[in-house]
């Protein structure tokens, strides 16, 4: 019986065998990156209170921003394909433009948080989040326009 090793007739099969894994985890390892690296992005948006717009740094136009305020009375207004309005904070009035219906509780004369990019004055919203309790407030005093006429800056009239 002939125990010698036979020689490999094709080398080359080995050789792309070892560049698939090595092709496969890049791709993994690329994907990974780009994931997380939206995921960052969009976690460093700044908050900022209307009032603070061009004032305080990290605030500036042309950034993605999460801008606060509270939705000024006999403003809100839609063309079809989107919603226009303004809010108020420190006594500043900044215009909003959100592309579609905000829906859900949203209406004047309460606070909002506008998710979007300050460009040419407008505020280019793309998301909405609306005040639905009284725990924001109670924990939050300093960011939340109170309720009995004194919004810091909105035109609304005191509720009855």
């Amino acid at each position: 019986m002939d125990l010698t090793p036979r020689p490999v007739a094709d080398s080359g099969s080995r050789r792309r065998r070892r560049w698939l894994p090595i092709a496969v985890l890049t791709l993994v390892i690329a994907a990974g990156g780009v994931i997380v690296t939206q995921f960052l992005t969009s976690a460093i948006d700044y908050y900022c209170n209307v009032d603070e717009i061009g004032a305080k740094d990290g605030c500036e136009a042309g950034r993605r921003l999460r801008v606060q305020g509270v939705v000024d009375e006999g403003t809100v207004s839609e063309d079809g394909t989107a919603t226009t309005f303004s809010i108020s904070f420190g006594a500043v009035s900044m215009p909003v433009r959100y592309e579609g219906e905000p829906g859900g509780i949203f209406k004047e004369c309460i606070p909002v948080v506008v998710h979007g990019i300050l460009e040419d004055g407008v505020f280019d919203g793309d998301r909405i989040e609306v005040k639905h309790s009284n725990e924001y407030k109670a924990e939050n005093p300093d960011r939340v326009a109170a309720d009995d006429g004194e919004s810091k800056g909105s035109a609304c009239s005191p509720s009855a």
